[in-house]
């Protein structure tokens, strides 16, 4: 389809792109990449092709010029352009007449088709454009969002997250305080993937589940220039994901001095207090962020420096009012007596009632641009970040923890990022890319890990006081390097592109939970007495932590080609072969009982393991307003390290347990206490346990192996969609103009999906069994007879049933002259899985779900799927004062709550002929008659909303601007409203038992701030 610059036809084409620009919803961005293109053809105004034209393109901003001549039909490509800035275009050739277009602005990924007719010769022509749309080719379901969505968004939590859930198709858990992890289409989060700058800056090892490597965003907000998230690229580019890959491209520097500084604050009094008639309490607390960034000319028109620094200064907070109230019976003379107990017998100090900790997160990016020649240029990029929280790790409802029980998780973060791009003739274009990045995570105990854990049992509430058992020897770090090489050959109508590319991870993972011991007691009398009902440690036989720890490594390694190619004016094709496999020479340490138990080796790893990912999409121009665009693709990874990780560390060679139940702590002989502190319970181990784990015969946990015919998980997508931009030709009122309407359908299906299941078990029967639960209820239930005749085990294998999902999404958005904008989303999902994979460590992936057999695979609705949601935003910006603007920006969420199961209540270790430890307090069993996840949370709807108000600056182009968030607006207008209510982790509710009320989610927060532009 050609568009000639006349004067109606590039006004059209100026005011679709202008609509397009504001749509969160629209199509085709390209996440993995960092640049974009621009291609079309010049013509005369016979329609005939003009060859041999010249073409220059240029960015005064930073100087960056191209100079590229149309083939023997006309055509014309340029590649590898930087998204900032606006681009000319001026066009010669000999005996028509020159023309140029000014303000050409491109977004991320895309390709401008810019088709260019030249008239007979006269004066030069000059025209103005502007943003490219969004909709010029779509590889599949997606969303780009540019600088006005990163400004104007009420983006309480600075966070990229902020952003995308514009999105209906991407939904932010709120549950978790600030974690507000990201899931696409109803998948968890840990499948996703995030690059910055076209480099893998994700969670690489799968632990956290925000999907960040860090405590919180790893870079500060205000180096977004554009973000993309992609669902279902049918471009071979595109790897390391199955449910969608979210990409940053950063700002640069330009040949002008800019920047800014910025400061936000809240406090426990701009908090709302009530929810659906519940009073919530946060102790007091002030967080403060501010930061600045500058970009600017090092070398004119050739080198560039861009750099923004940020910063939290902030505080965890936690409930303690809840002491002696309600179903909390433990009395705070209770906690005195213990605390007395353990400074006077224990000789241990375990603190106070924790009631806030100071947190922080401090961030440092700096980014250079080089021109190096019309024909070549450089980036370079460096982040850091080191971030904490204190934070519970026994912190429900029914648990208390003095302070030193807390811990410190943290990170450390070091990335850098190195590309080089080349247009090596007029049809050829290279791109070189170097990322490292270097974690260190950490995991300490407030008290330190001198001395192990201790749980008393007080009536229905556990007391926990010491080092926490899981933080006594943990240590992460992982370094990750990634290299990749691609070009890009035009040829006639024919786009060739073909890239490798390498990611090399690194692992030292340290895990032994009670390696200082980890004491119980049934009562207070019974800890002052030193009568333990258990006691365990955990260490390697050498009594040295660190020869436990698991340190491996794999490459992914990957090769692609593809071709982009057009039929006549109106369909374009992208059809490509994608293929990835692992190296690796690091396996787990073999057990010797495992191998005469089940006849093979847990010494496996993916060490030649690999997938063909073959991918075919097209968009065609139906009309001059309607696009169509679909395709068909396998993906794969995002699958968490941390699970092939358990294998090397759960191996029962490295790493043993001892147990003793029912022993007086203080008839026992003690080793292995620390220098300068007393050889007693919980600061040393009994010499007992300590000689069952050197003799490496002790108690041990299940060993985790990977199952020798595993294959790498992948899933199918379908996509088909289209993209209408009609004109209603009926004036600017309320429906007149141009709307942009979008509407896509996806259908995944997965193939060989991860799941965790007991490698040991055989099902020798089944067993009706009847009975009434601790709730009250009757049940009659008929369940698998297991027999354990091997080795206990936990296996990382394939399932044998497929997950599925079905999404489909619709939107629209519209501006008005008056300084009106709006948008509108929704998206249905029906999503489906075997099991649904919450965890890091193979024993909670296997319990923490509701079953009727522990070993069944049935596909059920997911926990991650929203079946409804929908979106909405709402700006306006009028300058009422003196030209400085006033904006409001509102945006509007309201979906369907997260999916429960309902459970029997404490039955789950009674019903199997082997009784394995099934966790969640024995509630994993389903009611007959009902099935996993059946059960729906209720909607849950809240609007937030950003004030703005532009002031002078010092100088005259300067502009201060004073702001306030109100994040959950619902909430402060009606207390009743804004309230996020769910069952509680692992989505299972017993008979009786209420939803979760998540109070932080369903308050109000207001945050004032200010920020001033250069």
């Amino acid at each position: 389809m050609k568009n000639t610059f006349s004067s109606l036809g590039f006004n059209a084409i100026i005011s679709a792109s202008a609509l397009a620009l504001t749509m969160s919803l629209a199509t085709n961005a390209m996440a993995q990449v960092t640049t974009s293109s621009v291609r079309g053809s010049v013509f005369s105004n016979t329609g005939a092709p003009v060859s041999s034209a010249s073409l220059t393109l240029s960015n005064s901003a930073t100087g960056l010029t191209r100079n590229v001549q149309s083939d023997v039909n006309g055509n014309f490509s340029i590649r590898n352009l930087p998204v900032s800035g606006s681009y000319d275009i001026t066009v010669n050739a000999p005996g028509l007449q020159s023309r140029t277009i000014e303000g050409l602005r491109l977004s991320l990924g895309q390709t401008a088709q810019v088709d260019i007719e030249l008239s007979s010769v006269g004066d030069e022509v000059i025209a103005t454009a502007m943003r490219t749309p969004l909709a010029d080719i779509a590889l599949g379901p997606n969303a780009t969002f540019g600088a006005l969505e990163l400004e104007n968004a009420p983006a309480i939590n600075r966070n990229i997250s902020d952003i995308i859930r514009l999105d209906p198709r991407v939904f932010v858990d709120e549950s978790r305080g600030g974690i507000n992890s990201i899931q696409c289409v109803g998948q968890n989060s840990r499948f996703n993937s995030l690059t910055v700058d076209g480099v893998a800056l994700n969670d690489s090892f799968g632990l956290n589940s925000n999907g960040f490597p860090t405590e919180r965003q790893p870079f500060p907000y205000e180096i977004l220039d554009q973000v993309s998230v992609e669902i279902a690229p049918f471009d071979v580019k595109y790897g390391s994901f199955t449910a969608c890959n979210i990409n940053a491209v950063t700002k640069s520097g330009t040949n002008e001095l800019h920047g800014g500084a910025f400061i936000d604050y809240t406090n426990n009094n701009l908090r709302g207090n009530q929810a659906k008639g519940t009073t919530v309490e946060f102790d007091e607390f002030d967080e403060i962020r501010y930061g600045f960034d500058i970009g600017g000319p090092i070398v004119k028109d050739k080198l560039f420096f861009y750099a923004a620094y940020e910063k939290l200064e902030g505080a965890n907070t936690y409930d303690s009012s809840v002491i002696g109230t309600g179903d909390f019976q433990v009395s705070q003379a209770d906690l005195n007596e213990i605390a007395e107990i353990s400074r006077d017998i224990y000789q241990y100090d375990p603190g106070f009632t924790p009631t806030s900790n100071d947190n922080a997160d401090e961030k440092i990016f700096v980014k250079l641009d080089w021109n190096i020649t019309d024909a070549h240029r450089a980036s370079f990029s460096y982040n850091y970040n080191d971030g904490f929280n204190i934070v519970r790790s026994d912190g429900d409802s029914n648990e208390y923890e003095f302070s030193n029980h807390l811990y410190e998780r943290g990170t450390e973060l070091h990335s850098l990022v190195g590309s080089v791009y080349s247009d090596w003739t007029d049809n050829f274009s290279t791109e070189v890319r170097v990322g490292y990045q270097e974690v260190d995570n950490r995991q300490l105990s407030i008290g330190g890990t001198e001395f192990g854990e201790i749980r008393v049992e007080v009536g229905n509430v556990d007391v926990y006081l010491g080092g926490d058992d899981s933080r006594s020897a943990n240590d992460l770090n992982y370094d990750l390097l990634d290299l990749a090489f691609r070009g890009t050959y035009d040829w006639n109508n024919h786009s060739i592109l073909f890239g490798a590319e390498r990611k090399d991870l690194n692992v030292f993972n340290l895990f032994i939970q009670q390696a200082q011991t980890e004491i119980r007691f049934d009562s207070i009398l019974d800890f002052r007495n030193g009568d333990a009902s258990q006691i365990e440690y955990n260490n390697a036989p050498s009594q040295n932590p660190n020869d436990a720890a698991a340190v491996w490594g794999y490459a992914l390694n990957s090769v692609y080609a593809q071709d982009e190619f057009t039929w006549g004016d109106a369909l374009t094709v992208v059809a490509g072969l994608r293929y990835d496999w692992y190296t690796s020479s690091d396996t787990p340490t073999e057990n010797p009982a495992f191998l005469a138990d089940y006849g093979f080796s847990n010494a496996q790893n993916f060490d030649g393991v690999g997938l063909l990912q073959p991918r075919v999409g097209f968009t065609w121009d139906a009309a001059d307003d309607l696009q169509i665009h679909g395709g068909v693709g396998r993906y794969s990874g995002g699958n968490p390290n941390v699970w092939l990780s358990n294998n090397y560390s759960s191996n029962n060679v490295t790493q043993v347990g001892a147990r003793e139940r029912g022993i007086n702590l203080f008839d026992q002989t003690y080793v292995l206490a620390e220098d300068g502190v007393p050889n007693g319970p919980g600061w040393a181990v009994p010499q007992i346990l300590a000689d069952a784990v050197a003799t490496g015969q002790g108690r041990n946990f299940e060993i985790n192996y990977l199952d020798p015919d595993f294959t790498i998980p992948s899933e199918m997508k379908y996509a088909l969609g289209a993209v209408w931009n009609p004109d209603f030709n009926t004036g600017e009122n309320l429906f007149g103009g141009e709307w942009l309407f979008q509407a896509d359908l996806l259908w995944t299906q997965s193939q060989n999906t991860a799941i965790i299941t007991r490698g040991d078990l055989v099902e020798a029967g089944t067993n009706t069994v009847s009975g009434t639960d601790r709730s009250g209820l009757d049940y009659t239930i008929t369940v698998a007879d297991y027999d354990s005749p091997l080795l206990d085990s936990f296996s990382l294998t394939n399932a044998d049933i497929d997950n599925k999902a079905f999404v489909a999404s619709f939107g629209f958005s519209k501006e008005w002259d008056s300084g009106f904008g709006w948008r509108f989303g929704y998206a249905y999902s029906d999503a489906k899985d075997v099991q649904p994979m919450t965890s890091s460590v193979a024993f909670s992936n296997y319990n923490n779900r509701a079953y009727t057999n522990p070993q069944e695979q049935v596909l059920a609705t997911s926990n991650y799927n929203i079946k409804h949601r929908f979106t909405s935003s709402f700006s306006y910006k009028k300058d009422f004062w003196k030209d400085y603007d006033t904006g409001i920006y509102a945006f509007f969420q309201s979906n369907s709550g997260r999916p429960y199961s309902r459970t029997l209540d404490g039955v789950a270790n009674n019903l199997f002929g082997f009784t394995p430890f099934l966790g969640n307090s024995g509630d994993s069993v389903l009611i007959p008659g009902t099935e996993r996840n059946e059960f729906t949370s209720p909607t849950w709807t809240k609007v937030d909303l950003k004030i703005t108000q532009d002031l002078p600056g010092f100088r005259e182009n300067d502009r201060t601007q004073v702001f306030m968030v109100i994040d959950n607006l619902t909430n402060l207008i009606d207390s009743d409203w804004g309230v996020l209510e769910q069952a509680g982790f692992p989505r299972t509710l017993t008979t009786g038992q209420p939803l979760d009320l998540i109070e932080e989610a369903s308050v109000y927060e207001i945050r004032f701030g200010a920020n001033y532009t250069f």
